[in-house]
């Protein structure tokens, strides 16, 4: 008899050949494809650990039988003295965040035991529309890492507070919700657009409601009454975390927790407050969200996750049911996350239960990857032409755009003051020379629309930032991905700028004038298709040009706080590209002179 064949990425295993054949293997009277030999499964159903052999016919468990049991396979794995469980789910990422394509990304997680992710394209739905939604289907479809593809529903992510590339109306995204390459509504940021029963999003969560499909959410900062009416809306998840209490409240509130690694320093509460209650309950689930190309290559994706949580004291079975058993619950897969026969063979081997290093992946029945590579490389999808040549600002700037005039001898301004935790400040700032004096203890930050020719700066000043001795340019910027600069002066910032508009998107560093680090992303202004590694080294460059221009202050007051100091769905005051913005308080001010509301 020859091996049933399987179909990447996403095989049936509902197909009636397959099931029969299934059906005699499990009684011995057909070999298995595969027989996996010697291995301790993980059962995340019990939270027992027990020696058994797997038999696989194509993509489907159809045995988990003691050891020894069966000895006729067309390929035998030995997996003695080693542990086997379902294959990872990461259950919220955003590709775009490693800089590097689907298929790249894929190569990346694979050999570490990730099988399944959901992906939330709303960088490249807000940079590149609907041509960046149509590549994102497209590349998740012929990809053996099974991506979930989900429909953004902020683009942008507050409307009539910022521009960004695309505008992804109700009907849009009810359009997008009835294909069958998507698997529902990627988190809605506006979560103040929510509580105010806006139009707009009523009628975007409501088209997730028509179809019956997942509704993933964003809910920093919402407690109590807002916390209720967020959830009421019918949205199903958080990522946004903040505290011990704040998982505490968001699990008695019912959602999703993707517990994500982004957040390290909060890790640990998070694992003294889930050891309090004895068990991990079955809504708390695992995610990335996102992972800079270094850290992703250095240190992985899902699995580095489940070692964290493990190093700060979670019991190492409980945290794979999260990333597994419990993934494939709140996702409605009944065909993951389980080793029993009739599931599906989404598998990883690992050499133990703190480490966690895979030494196998198989995903549909087949394997993958093996010591920590692919068994066959993944073909890249070709990229559109619409996603090349995004960062339409032709202009070349020079100090004076980055200035704020004033026709007074001193003005008062509008400080956003904090980051990550944005609060208002205000500050009285003598005028020279027509222009405002900035002090060095303020930052100074600019963003220009990126999507149109002739824009000009919108600037904002920073307290709380530290002192910086050179500029940052980005487009990497959550989540308009505008053309943003952090400097304390303003010859920095102009060059700095102009170096990442040449090319067409990217990370610059600059410091008296010199350039200091480049990483030019030129599809949508926020991947490459270059190698990983020599991405990963070229942004290192940057990380050790940024150490040298500013003074980081962990937890908040990081290298990544620059990529979402522009994200202006949070509550507290932003700069967007119209200027200082709070969408709680429904404000905005085209500069930064004024009194704070």
């Amino acid at each position: 008899m020859s091996p049933v064949k399987t179909v990447m990425p996403d095989a049936d295993i509902n197909n009636a050949e397959l099931r029969i054949a299934a059906v005699e293997a499990a009684q011995g009277k057909r070999p298995f494809d595969i027989l996996i030999t010697g291995g301790t499964v993980i059962d995340m159903v019990t939270g027992r650990l027990r020696k058994a052999d797997i038999g696989l016919t194509g993509p489907l468990i159809c045995s988990v039988h003691p050891p020894g049991e069966f000895n006729t396979a067309s390929k035998t794995i030995d997996a003695s003295e080693r542990f086997i469980s379902p294959g990872l789910i990461d259950m919220h990422l955003h590709i775009e965040s490693s800089m590097i394509t689907p298929a790249a990304y894929a190569t990346q997680v694979l050999p570490r035991g990730v099988t399944t992710t959901v992906w939330d394209p709303h960088e490249f739905a807000n940079t590149c529309g609907l041509a960046g939604m149509e590549y994102a289907m497209a590349a998740a479809s012929t990809c053996p890492l099974r991506i979930l593809t989900l429909v953004p529903s902020c683009v942008p992510s507050a409307p009539g507070f910022e521009t960004t590339g695309a505008d992804f109306t109700a009907d849009i995204v009810a359009s997008l919700l009835n294909r069958k390459e998507t698997h529902g509504i990627g988190e809605v940021m506006s979560m103040q657009a929510v509580l105010d029963n806006d139009n707009r999003f009523h009628a975007i969560v409501q088209a997730g409601l028509d179809t019956g499909k997942r509704i993933c959410g964003h809910a920093r900062g919402l407690s109590g009454r807002q916390l209720n009416a967020y959830t009421a809306a019918g949205i199903e998840t958080d990522h946004e975390l903040t505290s011990a209490a704040d998982l505490m409240e968001k699990l008695e509130a019912g959602l999703t927790i993707e517990l994500r690694g982004s957040h390290d320093h909060l890790l640990p509460e998070f694992v003294e407050a889930l050891n309090s209650l004895g068990c991990v309950p079955p809504t708390v689930t695992l995610c990335t969200d996102d992972v800079f190309i270094d850290d992703l290559l250095g240190k992985g994706g899902l699995d580095d996750v489940v070692r964290r949580l493990i190093k700060y004291g979670l019991d190492p079975v409980q945290t794979l049911r999260a990333a597994t058993f419990n993934a494939a619950n709140r996702l409605q897969r009944p065909d993951l996350g389980l080793i029993a026969a009739g599931k599906r063979a989404d598998l990883v081997v690992f050499d133990n239960l703190l480490n966690f290093n895979a030494t196998m992946t198989i995903a549909n029945g087949q394997c993958i990857a093996q010591d920590g590579k692919l068994t066959r490389a993944i073909p890249e999808q070709p990229l559109p032409d619409a996603l090349k040549n995004t960062v339409r600002s032709s202009e070349h700037w020079n100090a004076t755009d980055f200035r704020v005039p004033s026709a007074s001898s001193e003005v008062t301004v509008s400080v956003i003051e904090k980051p990550r935790f944005t609060a208002w400040g205000e500050r009285q700032l003598p005028v020279r020379e027509g222009y405002i004096d900035v002090p060095e203890d303020l930052v100074r930050m600019a963003i220009i629309n990126r999507f149109k020719s002739g824009s000009r700066p919108s600037v904002a000043y920073l307290g709380q930032w530290g002192t910086w001795s050179g500029a940052f340019a980005t487009t990497i910027s959550h989540d308009s991905h505008n053309l943003t600069v952090f400097s304390g002066n303003e010859a920095d910032m102009a060059l700095a700028a102009n170096t990442v508009a040449q090319m067409q998107g990217g990370l610059a560093v600059v410091r008296q004038g010199e350039i200091l680090a480049t990483l030019a992303l030129p599809v949508a202004g926020l991947v490459s298709e270059k190698n990983a590694k020599s991405l990963a080294e070229d942004f290192r460059a940057i990380r050790r040009a940024m150490d040298q221009i500013a003074d980081w202050q962990p937890p908040y007051l990081v290298f990544k706080a620059c990529f979402g100091a522009s994200l202006v769905c949070n509550a507290g005051p932003h700069l967007s590209d119209l200027g200082i913005v709070d969408t709680t308080l429904r404000h905005q001010q085209s500069t930064p002179i004024g009194t704070p509301p």
